[in-house]
Order: structure tokens, then C-alpha cells, then sequence
């Protein structure tokens, strides 16, 4: 029963996640942090896949995780790969964001999809991979704020991104980030997830 709850969630999270960067994101060239928001500006300046992307910048972190962190590399080797193949599969949805583009609204609403997305798959130990749980093994390693980790990385990787992109909105990008964060420590919060079963 817990493999099936754990699998729809899986669904479920990805296909939020999936719809959010395509429906909200990508139309406005906003950014998200994490390896989303590297997804999203290797998509803007070369147009390759974003859920690839994705995939081949948590190849070294699960290579990483095998090594030192054997439970986070089972617990999230299923969200990363299944999250990454929904993002690309639904990327023609991103036709239907240009349809009604308002960036300052998409920045909100694609950070709450994405944020609910990534909440929900947070509440049965699974997750997107990527920098923000390489930033929570860190962050636990040298004893800091593993929130504080997260947002250096969050912020440098959407500054840079709105450095390089000429249409990118720091601002905008910035209420993505926050709303993502704020969203998914609401729906995770409801289940009390316990972290430590992700990480050690």
C-alpha cells in the first residue's frame, strides 16, 4: 500500500511540477532555483529539453548520493527521473501560457503549482533531487541552516539567470522562488515530513 501512495504521489507531484514550468515558466522566461531554475535557463538560451536537463545535473548528485547517502539516492532516483519525463512531456503546453501571458500573475501561480508539487511529493519521502537536498546533506554535514544553503544556491542560480537571459525578470523570478518555498512548506508541513528519513 505504501509503494502505491508513494507512486501516485510521484504522479501527481510531477505532473504539478510539469504543468507549472510549462504553463507559467517557460512563456514568461521565468526561473526557478534548484536544478529546475538550471533546467529552465539551458532551455531559454539553447532551447534544449528542460527535464533533461534536469536528468543530467542530478547525474553527479546521485553518483554523489550512492557514495555517501545511500537512502536519499532510493528515495528520490523515482521523483527525478519521472518529474524530468513529464516536464518534457508536457512541454506543448506552454502554447496554451502564451495565450493568456501576464508574467507578474505566472510568476505567482507557476510558483504555487510547482511548489505544490514539489510539497506533495516531499510528504511521502520522495523528491526532485537536485541542489536543494545536495544543499540539506551539506548543510547537515557542517552543521548551518540548510535553509540558508538553499537560498545562497536558490538566489545565485536565478541572479545568474537574469544576468544572462535578456528578457529574465530578477523580481518576478524572485516571487517564483519564494512562492515554490513558501507552497511546498505548507503542503509538506501537513503531513509532518520527516527529512531525516530522506537524508540519513
Amino acid at each position: 500500500m505504501d509503494f502505491l501512495y508513494k507512486a501516485t504521489t510521484i504522479v501527481i507531484g510531477s505532473f504539478l511540477i510539469a504543468v507549472g514550468v510549462n504553463v507559467f515558466l517557460v512563456p514568461s522566461e521565468l526561473l526557478d532555483g534548484g536544478t529546475i531554475g538550471i533546467g529552465l535557463i539551458s532551455h531559454y538560451l539553447t532551447g534544449v529539453q528542460v527535464g533533461l536537463v534536469i536528468l543530467v545535473v542530478n547525474i553527479p548528485i546521485f553518483v554523489f548520493a550512492w557514495v555517501y547517502n545511500r537512502p536519499f539516492f532510493y528515495n528520490s532516483l523515482h521523483g527525478v527521473v519521472f518529474s524530468s519525463f513529464m516536464i518534457d512531456l508536457l512541454y506543448p503546453l506552454h502554447s496554451i501560457g502564451e495565450l493568456y501571458h501576464t508574467p507578474q500573475l505566472y510568476a505567482i501561480l507557476g510558483g504555487v503549482t510547482v511548489g505544490t508539487g514539489i510539497g506533495i511529493m516531499l510528504r511521502f519521502n520522495t523528491s526532485v533531487g537536485g541542489t536543494d537536498l545536495l544543499a540539506l546533506m551539506f548543510a547537515r554535514h557542517v552543521n548551518i541552516n540548510p535553509g540558508f544553503v538553499i537560498f545562497i544556491i536558490d538566489f545565485f542560480i536565478v541572479f545568474t539567470g537574469s544576468l544572462l537571459l535578456s528578457n529574465g525578470s530578477l523580481l518576478l523570478s524572485c516571487i517564483t522562488v519564494l512562492s515554490v518555498g513558501i507552497i511546498t512548506s505548507l503542503v509538506s508541513a501537513k503531513r509532518g515530513i520527516d527529512i531525516s528519513i530522506i537524508l540519513n
